[in-house]
């Protein structure tokens, strides 16, 4: 068996999502319909992050096994030629049979776009959150560094439906019902995370939030931009913001930013530099 590794750009906003879903039109679909439709087989590629319906990725990482001889050039060019147009895969390489996209990523980056023009080009419209109203930027700015460091994040994330499971797996290991030889609640899920760098940069007409760190909880940094947007408005100050963020409480925060907005930039691995494309 072979493990390869792939580099996706995709338009998110006509998908329901990455994950598969049933009835519904997902990038993990499409990708596992692609594969299944070279080699036959059966496979259910793992990407680095589940990203949520109408989010866009520049660089996502996907990973998959197969016994499949094609040459891994070959891949790209066939891949795409099955694929619709919202996906390219840009890049497919041999990895190492331990490599897991998801579980062997030490880092990622995403990207917020806010337009702040009077009026957004209807070709633009997919891809930002249009919001031509006043906003203090500079108080956006100075509250960014806020959440950089070690944080519980509670407070901005929305409750994942998959990680409830996770956690109640969690729970009944530590009632006695792991199999023998598993490890009890080692990956019981937490909402500890740690962000290298948060920024906000006016780029033309565009407000734009940059934030890397270890992991994403579901929804956090839509919830984030939400929040700061408040601030930006003058409805919160900064001390709020600290408040907010030390309540881990999901009501305490803002409302959850559009979609249409958010870009999964990078995702960082050992022994290599991240894989980054510019918008």
């Amino acid at each position: 068996m072979r493990n390869l590794r792939l580099i996706l750009s995709y338009d998110g906003a006509d998908f329901a999502g990455w994950q598969m879903q049933p009835g519904q039109s997902t990038v993990q679909g499409a990708l596992a319909s692609a594969i299944g439709r070279l080699t036959r087989e059966n496979v259910l590629p793992q990407g680095s992050g589940r990203t949520d319906a109408g989010v866009h990725a520049l660089a996502q990482v996907a990973s998959f096994t197969t016994a499949s001889a094609i040459p891994a050039e070959n891949w790209l060019r066939a891949l795409n030629d099955i694929l619709p147009p919202a996906i390219r895969v840009l890049e497919v390489t041999e990895a190492a049979p331990d490599f897991h996209a998801r579980k062997s990523a030490l880092a990622k980056t995403y990207r917020y776009r806010i337009l702040r023009a009077a009026i957004c080009p209807p070709f633009l419209a997919r891809y930002v959150w249009h919001y031509p109203y006043p906003l203090d930027e500079s108080a956006m700015k100075e509250a960014a560094g806020t959440v950089e460091g070690e944080h519980d994040f509670t407070s901005f994330a929305a409750v994942d439906p998959e990680r409830v499971k996770r956690i109640a797996a969690g729970e009944n290991a530590s009632l006695g019902n792991a199999p023998r030889g598993v490890a009890m609640n080692a990956d019981a899920p937490t909402n500890i995370r740690t962000i290298y760098s948060s920024v906000w940069a006016r780029e033309g007409d565009e407000l734009i939030y940059t934030v890397r760190g270890s992991g994403f909880l579901h929804h956090m940094v839509r919830n984030l931009v939400g929040t700061f947007l408040l601030l930006g408005k003058g409805t919160v100050t900064l001390e709020d913001f600290r408040r907010i963020l030390r309540a881990r409480e999901r009501t305490a925060a803002g409302p959850t930013a559009p979609a249409s907005g958010l870009y999964l930039v990078a995702v960082e691995y050992r022994r290599e530099s991240p894989q980054t494309l510019s918008s």
